[in-house]
């Protein structure tokens, strides 16, 4: 009786209470649905190997990488490298070469990243309005970008075709001689510099290549939801979103 009470009040007040036993419930996601994929083997060592990038934390985000391995294996269907921007300690990165066991494909996977947190100049008005700055400038002070470029080296040395530079996006990408390329991830938090790599990008993508957006969908992100949105658009392109937070383009 009294559980339904509370129900009952909470379904008023516009608030859902769940049973999450036995759910995934982690990283503003929550569903009823089979996760099924958590217990893969492949999927735990490349989720592992992610979590050894990251200090041995675990970021608690398993079903953003689950599309990004599938992301990251779609792409290996078509020519071309794999781009990161916004790589930080390389949890994504890392867990995507372990899955496709990397050193076996002959590709080369750059990993582009100022390695000293978001560039703090390229934040727009709106941005600023919406605390977007404030909360970079308290990620950096807090530690929560990894600005240690050797030990970034170190973590991605088991995989010599791993290249890592550093810079920021759009001025580094020009200094770079890209080919043609299968995977593309960008996760720089700020407006600016995704929209850049997008659009720097966007002729370099092999028919067929996977773009995956890792804040696209995040409240407080609205402005990197825009610009992206923005540059989709011209290019006759449209980004599926996710309820993990992330957008998805396939060129």
């Amino acid at each position: 009786m009294i559980k339904a009470l509370i129900r009952k009040a909470c379904a008023k007040a516009g608030v859902g209470i769940f049973n999450v036993r036995g759910r995934y419930a982690q990283d503003g996601l929550f569903t009823v649905h089979s996760d099924h994929f958590r217990a893969d083997p492949m999927f735990r060592a490349a989720y592992e190997r992610g979590v050894k990038a990251g200090y041995g934390v675990d970021p608690g985000f398993e079903w953003r990488v689950h599309i990004a391995l599938w992301a990251a294996r779609t792409g290996l269907r078509v020519a071309g490298d794999f781009v990161e921007c916004g790589v930080n300690a390389g949890v994504v990165s890392s867990a995507i070469m372990q899955a496709l066991q990397w050193n076996t494909l002959g590709r080369s996977f750059y990993l582009i990243d100022t390695f000293a947190g978001p560039v703090l100049a390229q934040f727009s008005q709106a941005e600023v309005e919406k605390q977007r700055l404030a909360f970079a400038k308290l990620a950096i002070e807090a530690g929560g970008y990894v600005t240690d470029v050797d030990r970034i080296r170190a973590n991605f040395a088991e995989w010599p075709s791993a290249i890592v530079v550093q810079g920021a996006v759009p001025e580094i990408l020009e200094r770079v001689e890209f080919g043609k390329v299968a995977f593309l991830h960008i996760d720089m938090n700020c407006a600016l510099p995704e929209r850049a790599a997008l659009e720097f990008f966007w002729d370099r993508l092999s028919p067929g290549a996977v773009v995956l957006l890792d804040d696209y969908a995040y409240h407080g992100h609205e402005c990197q939801r825009d610009a992206l949105d923005a540059a989709a658009r011209v290019r006759g392109a449209e980004i599926l979103c996710l309820p993990t937070g992330q957008g998805v383009i396939v060129r």
